[in-house]
């Protein structure tokens, strides 16, 4: 059974992190376009995000202004737990 790179990671210690990229435009400094990025990183250090960040920073033109980061440390789905017994009804 093939297991998909989005668990494999999960069980690595990464979790689903969301970030809110603020970024002013080039044309026009004074308005705001927001980015909503999301990918699996580890929390508290955000490797991903970073390297994501300087790649923005070194290769695009809209400097940053803010970013909100969301990770399922902050709020936290349902645990995965194994199960001993299942029922069936119907």
């Amino acid at each position: 059974m093939l297991v998909s790179p989005a668990f494999r990671k999960q069980m690595e210690g990464y979790g689903l992190t969301t970030a809110e990229i603020l970024y002013r435009l080039p044309d026009h400094p004074t308005l705001l376009q927001s980015y909503i990025w999301q990918d699996y990183d580890i929390f508290p250090e955000f490797p991903v995000l970073k390297k994501f960040l300087d790649f923005w920073t070194d290769k695009l033109d809209g400097p940053l202004f803010k970013v909100t980061v969301g990770h399922n440390r902050l709020i936290r789905p349902a645990e995965l737990k194994a199960v001993g017994a299942e029922f069936k009804l119907h």
